[in-house]
């Protein structure tokens, strides 16, 4: 034991490169720790769904009956309540767009909302709103339009009289007090009633006070409560992405595992001689075992230490940094008992990770000790039990994922549960990568052929290099599969996320193809001068794409009616190739080219439920008249507005549908927000005073879509990049220990001719061979798993391959991990020759 705590102690920067990479996965671990405590307590720190002055809480929007405007008079006259405020949110109608109209004091400890131009609503009808509402709706101080909601059926007068700011503006957003909008909308009931309870006044007292004057049935909370059940629930949102986080952190401590596994063979093999010494002198193989296994605890303490120690000193500064640019971001504690288990862990893998490297080592013969080189030669091939458990996985692996192929959903299944099927393809990955483990050696060789045949026709440098490799092919496995399994993660995640973002595009080329639509309420034609208008809008507005759209046609095969739809299927003539969205549509059959008179387009499930596909002949029939038409294409889903039939404008004339328009799309004439209010202006010209003409800004779901799924490819990529991580540090500290197990390599390299920029590429090209390897392992793992996920999860997303994604993946992998051996390919090309060979190792 002293032996080997001393071997360490004069050697501290092999210790460091055996224990890096469970250095990163402790940093890694501790600081997703951290993490987890700054978001939750920042989340915790900004909540405003309740104000800090709210003393008392009556009603529980999740737990019937309400309160009522009734009991929210008699709260106010309890003794000790200073102030009650009735909160609701109801949705307005108007002829310009759509309301979220809230109840808000406006003023006082419990107003949410602070008023900056012009006066706060007092009056029924009078309402305040945000500034992006102003943008949008066109609602400045003073205008006066009309709306619906509540209990309200005609449109009523409403009549903006202020501006104010609020935590969250999208554009929709209007207030008044909670006796404004009740008596507006004609409503009774509230959502719950917030209570400041008097200075001096006990809250309890006033509880019981208030608890005598109110139904039974309703609960009253206090404010501390509400406040902790909503942080409680916006805490298990973040455990639930966190939990999600754990998952892939878990898989680069696996990784971390294996690097470090291969590094202690590497360092074991350098000691060879050291350990028959040990033996020729009466050490048994169980006390050397038991050495080696110290030792790994050791570099597990000292690794973990220092990993949680930089994760500490990281998660501490960065909120401090963040606060300092203007961003309210909240400082972690200082959670003991995880760092500990943090720093236990590390030891306790490093020590499982130890244990196969360690029996290993022992088995070395006494007589090893008059061997002249202080190594001896890498086992080239696997034993007999790893070849048959590694058969035994890859068998399990093709079989798990034959199960998942013969689960995949039919074209017209209705009803389908994707979890069985992908509960057995992670089975099937999990199996295929540790058959991946056992078999890897095997796999080198044939691998490396292929991808190091390029580099061996530059001479004798690229020879020397895939001869490196070649030559341990254990050890460049163990790297290797490191890099695969990294590679295959973020291949997965891109190619899913390729497929997800064509389906994407094609959703909102259906739901919002532009950036506006304007329609007429209540299913009315949209006025012609309208129309007009906004066609003479080129400044502003790029396109105007008018439609009609018919709710009752049916379809016919001569005097049978076709499908179940009793009133017939949602129609519109909407011209597809004026739209730039159209590029976004994928046919699942037939071609969209083909559309014209006397050729429709179907959703998919029009044409289910009439049993036609492309090339299919039918009828169109509306009020007795009839034309005969040709599927041209079958769309995936629904038609675009959630259309059922795609038919041209002639087709509608000849059955005699009036030429007035339904509605109309446009597309602003440029772009970013200036372009899209200036867009939103021209329309509001356009309609005028034009009474149940409405206006929806299409692109604002556009981009909230756009935003939530990029968020969710980036925070998957990063995810994934830890395993990779780990692997460029598995590569880097490989190649530095095998600088210092091949000294006398290189001194002979270097005294035939081989010059020190020669040394250095050499040894630069083998570390970039680990990632060339692992990268090409991982794609073909990655490509077919990822393919086989999009088709498990059942949601009819086309099969995509980012080929220039995939290219960048593999060059970046390539270059990091050719990177990852810079340095120890400069400390190897400074070894003197002479000394070089001099050197016993």
């Amino acid at each position: 034991m002293r032996t080997q705590v001393s071997a360490a102690a004069r050697r501290p920067g092999r210790l460091i490169l055996t224990g890096l990479a469970i250095l990163v996965a402790s940093f890694v671990v501790f600081g997703t720790v951290l993490a987890q405590q700054i978001t939750e307590r920042t989340t915790l720190d900004n909540l405003s769904g309740t104000p800090a002055a709210t003393d008392l809480v009556v009603g529980d929007p999740e737990q019937p009956p309400p309160p009522s405007v009734a009991a929210l008079q008699r709260v106010r006259a309890v003794p000790g309540v200073a102030e009650a405020v009735g909160r609701l949110t109801i949705g307005v109608s108007l002829g310009e767009g759509y309301l979220n109209l809230q109840a808000d004091p406006g003023t006082g400890p419990l107003a949410r909302v602070r008023l900056v131009q012009g006066s706060y609503p007092d009056s029924p009808g009078e309402i305040a709103v945000s500034p992006r509402t102003v943008e949008r709706l066109g609602l400045s101080v003073g205008t006066v339009t009309s709306g619906t909601g509540g209990e309200l059926t005609t449109p009523t007068r409403l009549t903006v009289t202020g501006l104010v700011e609020t935590p969250d503006d999208g554009g929709f957003n209007a207030y008044a007090p909670d006796s404004v909008v009740t008596a507006w909308a004609g409503l009774i009931p509230l959502e719950r009633i917030d209570v400041r309870v008097a200075p001096g006044a006990s809250a309890e007292t006033v509880r019981g006070r208030m608890t005598a004057t109110l139904p039974a049935d309703l609960p009253i909370r206090t404010g501390d409560e509400v406040r902790q059940a909503e942080a409680d629930a916006e805490a298990e949102q973040v455990g639930r992405l966190f939990a999600l986080v754990g998952m892939f952190v878990a898989v680069a401590v696996v990784a971390a595992a294996l690097v470090v596994t291969s590094t202690f063979r590497i360092v074991f093999a350098q000691r060879m001689r050291q350990l028959a010494l040990l033996r020729a002198v009466g050490a048994s193989r169980g006390a050397l075992v038991g050495a080696l296994i110290a030792e790994g605890a050791l570099t597990g303490l000292v690794a973990g230490g220092v990993g949680v120690t930089a994760a500490l000193a990281a998660g501490h500064a960065l909120p401090a940094v963040l606060r300092a640019s203007g961003k309210a971001v909240s400082a972690p504690g200082l959670p003991l008992a995880a760092a500990v288990s943090v720093v236990v862990g590390a030891v306790v893998l490093t020590v499982l990770a130890v244990l196969a490297p360690a029996f290993s080592a022992a088995r070395v013969s006494p007589l090893e000790a008059l061997r002249a080189a202080s190594i001896t030669a890498g086992r080239r091939g696997v034993g007999v039990l790893r070849l048959v458990s590694g058969g035994l996985l890859a068998t399990g692996a093709a079989l798990a994922c034959a199960a998942t192929v013969s689960r995949l959903p039919a074209p017209d299944q209705e009803s389908y549960d994707p979890m069985p099927g992908l509960l057995l393809l992670v089975g099937s990955g999990t199996l295929a990568f540790f058959a991946l483990v056992a078999l890897g050696p095997l796999l080198v060789r044939p691998v490396l052929a292929v991808v190091g045949w390029p580099l061996r026709q530059f001479g004798p440098l690229g020879r020397l290099a895939v001869g490196g490799i070649g030559g341990t092919p254990r050890r460049a496995a163990a790297v290797s599969v490191v890099v695969a399994l990294g590679v295959t993660l973020i291949s997965g995640v891109v190619i899913g996320g390729a497929s997800m973002r064509i389906l994407a595009d094609r959703e909102m080329a259906l739901s919002a193809p532009t950036d506006f639509e304007v329609t007429a309420s209540n299913g009315e034609a949209l006025p012609a001068a309208v129309v007009t208008r906004a066609e003479a809008a080129r400044g502003a507005l790029a396109r105007v794409v008018p439609y009609r759209r018919i709710d009752d046609v049916t379809l016919m095969s001569g005097a049978d009616r076709l499908g179940s739809a009793e009133s017939g299927y949602p129609t519109i003539d909407l011209d597809l190739p004026a739209l730039p969205s159209t590029e976004d549509l994928d046919a699942a059959q037939g071609t969209l080219a083909d559309r014209g008179p006397g050729r429709i387009v179907l959703g998919s499930w029009v044409a289910r439920d009439a049993g036609l596909r492309a090339g299919d002949s039918t009828t169109l029939a509306l009020a007795g008249k009839t034309v005969d038409v040709r599927v041209a294409a079958v769309l995936p889903d629904h038609g675009p507005l959630h259309a059922g039939i795609v038919t041209d404008r002639a087709d509608l004339d000849r059955l005699g549908v009036p030429p007035a328009f339904s509605g109309l799309l446009a597309d602003a004439a440029r772009p970013g927000e200036d372009g899209r209010t200036a867009g939103v202006q021209a329309l509001r010209q356009a309609i005028g005073g034009s009474d149940g003409v409405g206006l929806a800004v299409l692109a604002d779901e556009r981009d909230r879509h756009d935003e939530v799924l990029t968020t969710l490819l980036w925070i998957a990529v990063g995810l994934v990049s830890l395993t990779v991580l780990i692997a460029v540090v598995g590569v880097g500290s490989t190649t530095a220990l095998s600088v210092v197990e091949r000294v006398r390599e290189s001194g002979l390299l270097r005294a035939v001719g081989l010059s020190r920029p020669g040394l250095r590429g050499m040894l630069t090209v083998e570390s970039g061979l680990y990632g060339v390897i692992g990268a090409t392992i991982g794609l073909l793992l990655g490509i077919p798993y990822a393919w086989l996920a999009v088709q498990v999860l059942g949601i009819n997303a086309p099969l995509a391959l980012p080929v220039l994604p995939l290219v960048g993946l593999f060059a970046a992998l390539v270059v990091l991990t050719a990177l990852a051996g810079v340095l120890p390919a400069r400390r190897a090309s400074r070894v003197s020759p002479v000394e070089a060979l001099g050197m016993d190792g």
